[in-house]
């Protein structure tokens, strides 16, 4: 069978009745139109065209074969234009991993990523247990810590550090705390986070220490869930230890109010784990997803809370 060339050179001089006007729309020379056309109507071993001086006209099985063909290359021609449509426009499932909690920073942004890329379809899992990016079909998986699996891309997502944070009724009733030291006064509650894989509570780490290393305040509450924390430290029932993210909306509404913001706490990075190669590159729109500190001033910056370790609050070490 003749090449693919000689095929569109038969099609375009069949449409144009003109091995000339075939050459200029193809670029090439008439003759080469004409020797390729040749050559396909020796390889069928029948006439495709009726040559005059003048013009060419298809011959009966000449029709037959154009119709056929002229069909064949507009759905190669469809199939390369969708082709490259889609390396421009992402399309198709994105699968996204990412802690529980993490629905705060990703679906505020959801309505501007889906008229960004309308074809995209999302199909997001919010969890905070341990997951094979691979066995489980994950595209994406945001989480702490560091890259163990070779087989993945990278990228760096941003920073987060937790603060320290409680209702300003609360501390209009146990005072305020001026250091890591005073947190550990039996005046003092604490909600303590308890990691749901290890059974082990949060360690609060300030400035170096951790205050609540001995036992230290009134009994503390503690809770298995990020959102549980939040809560109970909106409705006054004490102080919590969490990032910063998480109790943004809520301390700039006057909800909860930030201390010892000068004090070191557990500050870390956070990385999108990618199985698809070009899946973290901004071409194929994720990274509008993952754009840090897009949403909350400097002082208030954003954590994706950890979840290598079994839960969303940091390691439980």
């Amino acid at each position: 069978m003749e090449s693919l060339s000689g095929l569109v050179a038969f099609v375009r001089a069949a449409e144009a009745r003109s091995f000339v006007t075939a050459a200029r729309a193809l670029g090439i020379s008439a003759s080469a139109v004409g020797k390729s056309v040749a050559r396909l109507e020796e390889t069928l071993g029948v006439r495709l065209f009726y040559r005059s001086t003048r013009q060419i006209n298809l011959t009966e099985e000449g029709t037959v074969f154009f119709e056929r063909c002229r069909y064949a290359l507009q759905e190669i021609q469809d199939a390369e234009a969708q082709l490259s449509k889609a390396t421009i426009a992402p399309r198709g499932r994105l699968r996204v991993s990412m802690p529980a909690i993490g629905y705060r920073l990703l679906l505020p942004i959801i309505p501007q990523f889906r008229t960004l890329y309308p074809e995209v379809e999302l199909d997001l899992d919010f969890n905070d247990r341990l997951v094979d990016v691979i066995e489980e079909g994950f595209d994406v998986v945001i989480r702490g810590g560091y890259l163990a699996d070779s087989r993945l891309k990278t990228k760096l997502l941003g920073p987060y550090r937790f603060v320290v944070c409680a209702s300003p009724e609360y501390f209009a009733r146990h005072g305020v705390p001026l250091c890591a030291d005073d947190i550990a006064n039996p005046n003092h509650v604490c909600l303590r986070f308890k990691y749901q894989s290890s059974g082990k509570l949060q360690e609060w780490l300030i400035d170096g220490v951790s205050p609540l290393q001995g036992g230290g305040s009134a009994t503390p509450l503690v809770l298995n869930n990020a959102e549980a924390v939040l809560s109970a430290a909106i409705q006054g029932l004490g102080i919590a230890y969490v990032p910063d993210f998480v109790a943004r909306d809520a301390l700039l509404g006057g909800q909860l109010r930030m201390v010892l913001e000068s004090s070191a706490t557990v500050e870390g990075v956070f990385r999108a784990l990618c199985r698809r190669i070009g899946i973290c590159c901004p071409s194929c729109g994720y990274s509008s997803i993952t754009s840090p500190n897009a949403w909350m001033p400097r002082r208030h910056r954003w954590a994706w809370p950890a979840s290598h370790a079994g839960g969303p609050l940091g390691s439980p070490n």
